[in-house]
């Protein structure tokens, strides 16, 4: 780990002090649930004949294609805890919270914009669709403007807000408005997914918030880890027993099958059918047992990443290093081969090109990313030079 500098967060004694470059374990982390984020947005272009539920319908999702969409549960709460941590260390670099505050301000409007534009534009090629779907950029633009104001609470009370959202918000699942009650179109915002008439069409609040407003807290709350007189090896240690902590809570709730996760476990007719069931968890909104369970694992890679050498997570570093650009590009390359090939002819009765196993999944994915590893490299390179502050957007 790099070097750090005093402390400069306002978040008194043991806050995030400031690095004087970016942390490798970091970006690593943040890497790989951008590459396994794409194996599943390949699953949305190529494999959309066999759909899946929320949770999945063990009945009617054979394992290979449950394992491949669950491999990619790790990536919103990952990502987002990791966007409330980078925050912190950038107020650490900064000098303020001020400065923090304004910086997720802009960006978070920045990303509810990108959402409803290019990237809904990337999806349905349609400036103006009958459906405009508010998913995971949305979520994290929206989560950024409540963290600009949760993070001048005191470091106690953000982490007590954090919790409180996180394994508390399944207490309002009872909560569920008709779409022409009073307060619906907040509700669908914050918690209940459902459609918001528009002029000339409906919004989808694929991603209700509240939750993730909690995930983002709890990153942000991340950051006296990160503080200069802080031994790397003490903080490695504090990040595995946070993420054994919050794995074993899971491990409580779930087994108890009551509070935590709308939907119980039930016992399979083997001890593997019995595991899927155990780990087929609510995202949309995320459950308590969700986010236990990925954000635990999340901790535990976190502390990994640390005592891996830095040349070997060189491909997953320079994948998080400029996710954004990483998104919009990987998101609009899948637009194009897509429909390139269909144009080709190539496209299934369905009118969509259709791979027969989601095992292809894979390989595919893992050949795009090769194909944009250069253009990220450019990136990454491009933001380390240039003094340009629009670039840390990317």
């Amino acid at each position: 780990m790099q070097a750090r500098g005093a402390d400069a967060t306002g978040m008194g004694r043991g806050a995030a002090a400031a690095p004087r470059a970016r942390i490798g374990a970091i970006d690593a982390l943040r890497g790989l649930v951008m590459l396994l984020m794409l194996v599943d947005h390949v699953r949305e272009f190529f494999y959309l004949q066999a759909q899946v539920s929320d949770p999945m319908n063990l009945a009617t999702t054979p394992p290979d294609l449950f394992l491949t969409r669950a491999a990619s549960h790790l990536c919103a709460p990952v990502f987002l805890l990791l966007t409330g941590l980078s925050a912190s260390l950038y107020g650490a670099r900064h000098g303020s919270r001020a400065a923090t505050s304004a910086f997720l301000l802009k960006r978070g409007f920045f990303l509810i914009l990108l959402e409803v534009t290019l990237v809904n534009l990337a999806w349905t090629l349609n400036p103006l669709p009958p459906i405009l779907y508010l998913q995971v950029i949305w979520a994290i633009g929206i989560s950024m403007l409540a963290l600009s104001a949760l993070l001048w609470l005191p470091w106690a009370g953000l982490v007590a807000v954090a919790l409180a959202i996180m394994l508390g918000h399944n207490l309002l699942d009872g909560i569920v408005l008709a779409p022409d009650a009073p307060g619906f179109a907040l509700w669908a915002i914050l918690h209940q997914r459902g459609l918001i008439p528009l002029p000339w069409g409906v919004l989808r609040t694929s991603y209700p918030v509240l939750p993730w407003i909690g995930v983002i807290a709890a990153g942000y709350a991340l950051g006296p880890l990160y503080t200069a007189g802080l031994a790397p090896s003490l903080r490695r240690r504090r990040l595995v027993a946070l993420g054994l902590a919050s794995l074993a809570a899971f491990l409580i709730l779930r087994g108890l099958n009551g509070y935590g996760e709308p939907v119980p476990w039930v016992a399979g007719g083997n001890w593997g059918a019995t595991a899927l069931s155990f780990v087929n968890l609510t995202k949309y909104p995320p459950s308590a047992d969700f986010l236990l369970a990925t954000i635990g694992v999340g901790l535990l890679l976190l502390a990994l990443f640390e005592r891996l050498p830095e040349r070997g997570l060189r491909w997953l570093t320079v994948f998080g290093g400029a996710p954004l650009f990483f998104y919009l590009l990987h998101l609009w390359s899948l637009r194009l081969i897509h429909d390139g090939l269909t144009l080709f002819g190539l496209a299934a009765p369905s009118g969509r090109i259709e791979v027969g196993s989601p095992l292809w999944l894979w390989p595919m994915a893992g050949l795009l990313a090769l194909l944009l590893f250069p253009a990220c490299l450019w990136m990454v390179r491009l933001k380390r030079r240039s003094a340009w502050p629009g670039l840390s957007y990317l």
